[in-house]
């Protein structure tokens, strides 16, 4: 699917944030790297203490929930977003859901639990469409930019 078209798609399911509302503080953005092998932020991390519900931001299908590298994690695969199909992960977390829970958007499917990740407790919020790693704030509904004169 060309980038243009994964933008509209996007922008026209419309999703919810994963913590909140009111929608958490980003604490460290996406950076990308660049190459596959290279150093980047492969995701946000979202301030969110220990316990914060983490709730479905689309419709979609638990397709992991277990341990990787020592943490728990959680990966939503969303239907109807093109081939390969839009995953998103959630890091540190506690599942609340098994692998194969079709999920709708605010379901609470996860905690998020103590990490090392961040300098404050988060959660880190990853969006993949097969190995490529996309912004997963693309995701979000937010408020258009608006310029405003300037005062003397």
């Amino acid at each position: 699917m060309h980038v243009t078209h994964l933008t509209a798609l996007i922008l026209a399911l419309g999703l919810l944030w994963p913590v909140g509302p009111p929608p958490p503080e980003i604490l460290r953005g996406w950076q990308p790297p660049p190459g596959p092998y290279a150093a980047g932020h492969r995701g946000v991390d979202l301030a969110a203490p220990p316990g914060t519900q983490v709730l479905a931001p689309i419709d979609g299908t638990v397709t992991f929930a277990g341990p990787v590298g020592g943490r728990g994690a959680l990966t939503l695969t969303l239907p109807a977003t093109g081939t390969p199909p839009l995953r998103t992960t959630f890091t540190p977390v506690t599942p609340l859901v098994t692998t194969g829970t079709r999920v709708r958007a605010g379901t609470p499917i996860a905690r998020v639990t103590p990490g090392t990740h961040c300098p404050r407790n988060c959660l880190h919020w990853g969006l993949l469409r097969g190995d490529q790693y996309l912004n997963p704030l693309l995701l979000t509904k937010r408020v258009p930019a608006r310029l405003l004169p300037v005062e003397d």
